[in-house]
């Protein structure tokens, strides 16, 4: 019984051996892990954050190799307010830039990137940046734009202003011409041969209308008449200038507004934009003949040498292009359109996004986004 008793004692010492040492091993394991964890963590929030971005100005420009602009310094902001460093991945065009931040080689995207329904699908916005939409530039000034003069003219002809001077002018002259025709059928050589209403204010329609357009072949004999003839022949005067100024007034406004004034008149035109933008839904919306670029510089370079007969593209882009390197070569026509936000774009689930919004909430509260806007943009 004793012998039993220590072979079972020995049995359990011998089991409470392995125990103690697999519990060691599992305690250094996990604090070997907690360790690891720790160590990542700490790594993730201090690494560079690869930022990508593209040049198009004024959200990103370049120059001497050193990026700036608004999209640029408004993350550098940021970045001092996460306390993080930045690598940027300059890449062509948006689509280059949300791939990026898809397939992990980059952490965000910053430029002129718009917040639509089908990209929230796949990633993680930012509070907007800023509110924009699209513009249309054409080429040259007011004075460049190319004109058909007898295309012009019949649009002229057939337009809603002609109809209108021809309401006032018929109506100028049936006032006079009734006039007329009270007085002078009654006076025995006055103009008017008859005293029946038909045909008589016909002549009396005929002198008024003469009058009004040139002068009276023939004065009324009544002096009643006469004075109503004196104020009529200055009424005409009167007509026709204000008639050829409006004239010269539209021809004008047709000549400094060319065929393209807004988008309206982008149908079957050959309109350029860069791919992957938002503009290229709204180009194959409007029936337009959509050419994609993949550089900004490169689009505009198309429009100016005729392959284009337009651009659609983000207003502060096409803005800036017209005020500094487009100056005197393109302008832009009509007002924007297509309203939408700019925003950074993150991987779906990323914890950057709370921690740059917090960030850019900062930046707005402390004047620092008012700083920088005005700084590209002007004050608002």
């Amino acid at each position: 019984m004793t012998r039993l008793h220590q072979a079972t004692n020995s049995c359990a010492r011998t089991d409470r051996l392995p125990l103690s040492v697999a519990a060691g091993l599992a305690r250094r394991l996990m604090l070997a892990l907690l360790i690891c964890v720790t160590w990542s963590v700490a790594h993730a929030e201090t690494a560079k954050l690869r930022v990508a971005t593209r040049i198009v100005p004024p959200m990103v420009v370049e120059k001497n190799g050193v990026l700036g602009g608004f999209s640029i310094e408004l993350w550098n902001s940021i970045g001092r307010r996460l306390n993080r460093e930045t690598e940027y991945l300059v890449l062509p065009d948006v689509r280059e830039l949300l791939d990026a931040v898809e397939n992990g080689r980059a952490d965000l995207a910053i430029a002129a990137i718009s917040i639509t329904a089908e990209r929230e699908d796949r990633f993680d916005f930012s509070l907007p940046i800023m509110n924009s939409g699209l513009q249309i530039l054409v080429r040259g000034t007011a004075v460049n734009v190319e004109t058909n003069p007898l295309r012009e003219l019949m649009q002229l002809f057939f337009s809603r202003t002609l109809l209108v001077w021809l309401g006032i002018a018929l109506l100028l002259i049936l006032v006079p011409a009734h006039l007329m025709f009270l007085v002078e059928r009654t006076h025995h050589s006055g103009i008017i041969p008859t005293k029946k209403y038909f045909p008589g204010i016909f002549h009396a329609m005929f002198w008024a209308a003469g009058t009004l357009a040139t002068q009276a072949d023939q004065m009324p004999r009544h002096w009643m008449a006469r004075i109503v003839a004196v104020l009529w022949m200055f009424t005409g005067v009167v007509f026709v200038a204000f008639y050829t100024a409006q004239l010269t007034a539209s021809l004008t406004v047709q000549q400094i507004r060319g065929p393209i004034n807004g988008p309206q008149d982008l149908v079957g035109k050959t309109v350029g934009t860069t791919r992957g933008s938002t503009a290229t839904a709204y180009l194959n919306d409007v029936k337009a003949q959509m050419v994609e670029f993949e550089k900004v510089d490169d689009l505009y370079d198309a429009l100016v040498s005729q392959q284009l007969d337009a651009v659609v593209f983000d207003a502060p882009a096409l803005l800036y292009y017209t005020t500094h390197d487009g100056r005197g070569s393109a302008r832009t026509v009509g007002e924007v359109f297509h309203r939408e936000d700019y925003g950074i774009v993150f991987p779906t689930g990323s914890p950057l996004r709370k921690q740059v919004n917090e960030a850019l909430l900062g930046l707005r509260e402390n004047d620092t986004y008012q700083r920088i806007y005005e700084e590209w943009f002007g004050k608002r």
